[in-house]
């Protein structure tokens, strides 16, 4: 096809045209950096004043084997933790578990009680490092026994700094590691809003996620809308527990996907920072600064991985990780050239987490704040990403919230929509996948961390010695007190904190919230 025939589109299907001008963004006014609405970054230096955090995403095994990844990362000069579990701890599952057999430690670090927790920091003073946990249903359980663990090694709660995932509404949309009904479910993330606005200020209770929407196949304007629409229904359940916007608004932060598309990349970090401080203050009033700057972390983009040809997922992860900071990320994940195969391997991680120092040192793009401000083709991406995701949010709140739009399977039918076609251009040859579609070549085998079972026969013995010494009629006591507190209106939060210490598991903490909310099975609509 000749190239004056041949339709450009970005990887979400939004026409290219062959050059911009004036004409597309009349009137334009670009503001500052640091400046409302925050379009071009919520600093006025950025990254001139400091890097964003540099965090790998990892778990694996035991607790044991994760505690020496992360001792390795941090002398690579990793700045952040980010903590990866296994499919059980996700679904409040022990690792003895029928339902645990053949996942203890697959996917992530196996966690099912204090210990396995005062394990996994052993050595790693939590006062000095932030700390991320990718976990949501039980997320509250674990932020719990990491509160725990930081109350053993004397830091103060007030100096804490991380976040916790915590987002339960993209589980319903994406990603299915739900346990509880979406009521309780809000009602125990809210606990935690709650309870962090008060306990922990430096430390962020939910990272509203659309990283895990975009993976599903989403395009990038449903990943904007969805999670900045996410973001507005945990906002409207705190509001409605009694908080002060600006009591708890500062510490909502939010994660995106950085995926191959790079100025829609760009341009959709740059929109999301527009909509939420819009957002903030004219539909919720808030007058606090800091309530209305949208901080996020980025990963790139795992389903852009191949394992065809892996090396090339170094070239694609460097190429995401760009577009996340030149669209002001204050947190970046780079993926690891073998995860289309497994869980990364030390040395596959330690290029991925040098990619990142190579942008931040070698690079010279952190020498100026939003240097595509002013670009006519980024402010037109940009202009069109607002509008876009703004009609995508009108039409939830016309069925009443995320809730009621989530049981509608709303966003599941447009996400599926977004995939097929993304996927039908791959398979007619549409949209080039490099080393897949074209430019096929032999592979070249390449080093996997293989985790075998037993990771399980040892987290196994070990809740089998801890079942034994713990003081039983004590993990009954707060286990009884949990579930009244579940099912009357009080914070749940103090009870998971009486639970943990007592070293009842993260099994029997989520049996006991079973029992009282139930368990939630989706209704397909597809």
């Amino acid at each position: 096809m000749k190239t004056a025939e041949r339709q450009f589109t970005t990887i979400s299907g939004v026409p290219v045209e062959p050059v911009y001008t004036t004409e597309h963004v009349p009137g334009l006014e670009t503001g500052l950096p640091g400046e409302f609405p925050y379009t071009r970054g919520i600093h006025r230096d950025m990254y001139r004043g400091k890097l964003w955090t540099m965090r790998q995403f990892s778990g694996f095994a035991t607790p044991e084997e994760t505690n020496r990844r992360y001792h390795y990362l941090l002398e690579q000069g990793q700045t952040g933790l980010s903590v990866a579990f296994d499919l059980p701890t996700l679904m409040g599952y022990d690792a003895d578990h029928a339902m645990s057999e053949g996942e203890v430690g697959k996917c992530g670090a196996s966690i099912s009680s204090l210990e396995d927790m005062e394990i996994l920091f052993r050595g790693i003073p939590l006062a000095d490092v932030t700390v991320s946990m990718t976990i949501n249903s039980p997320a509250a359980v674990l932020w719990a026994m990491y509160l725990a663990v930081a109350e053993q090694q004397g830091a103060d709660w007030s100096l804490l700094s991380g976040t916790l995932q915590n987002d339960i509404l993209k589980e319903y949309i994406a990603q299915k590691e739900y346990i509880f009904p979406p009521q309780p479910s809000m009602r125990l993330v809210t606990d935690t809003v709650e309870f962090g606005a008060r306990h922990t200020p430096k430390f962020n209770p939910i990272s509203i996620s659309g990283y895990h929407i975009r993976e599903a196949g989403s395009t990038a304007v449903q990943e904007l809308a969805f999670t900045l629409r996410d973001g507005m229904e945990y906002v409207d359940w705190a509001l409605a527990r009694g908080l002060a916007i600006d009591e708890f608004a500062p510490r909502l932060s939010f994660f995106f996907n950085a995926h191959s598309d790079f100025f829609e990349e760009i341009a959709k970090y740059r929109a999301a920072r527009k909509i939420w401080a819009l957002a903030m203050r004219d539909r919720y009033g808030a007058r606090a600064e800091r309530s209305m700057k949208l901080r996020f972390h980025a990963q790139t983009a795992g389903c852009s991985l191949t394992w065809q040809q892996p090396y090339n997922n170094v070239v694609r992860t460097a190429l995401q990780a760009l577009a996340a900071v030149l669209g002001g990320c204050q947190s970046l994940h780079t993926n690891s050239l073998d995860e289309a195969y497994a869980l990364p391997g030390e040395h596959a991680v330690t290029i991925a987490l040098r990619t990142q120092q190579v942008l931040a040192y070698e690079s010279g793009v952190t020498g100026a704040a939003d240097p595509f401000g002013g670009s006519y083709l980024v402010e037109k991406f940009t202009l069109d990403m607002e509008a876009a995701a703004g009609d995508y949010i009108r039409r939830i709140d016309a069925m009443g919230g995320m809730i009621p739009a989530i049981e509608a399977g709303f966003p599941q039918t447009e996400i599926a929509g977004a995939s097929y076609r993304y996927q039908r251009e791959v398979e007619q040859g549409e949209r080039v996948i490099v080393g897949v579609n074209r430019f096929q070549s032999e592979d070249q085998p390449i080093e996997l961390l293989q985790i075998d079972d037993s990771s399980a026969r040892r987290q196994t013995e070990k809740l089998a010695a801890l079942r034994k010494k713990r003081d039983g009629e004590r993990v009954r006591r707060t286990l009884d007190a949990l579930k009244r507190a579940a099912s009357g209106t009080e914070n749940t939060m103090p009870y998971l904190l009486d639970a943990v210490r007592a070293y009842a598991t993260l099994g029997e903490i989520c049996d006991a919230l079973r029992d009282v909310f139930g368990s939630y099975t989706e209704t397909t609509r597809l």
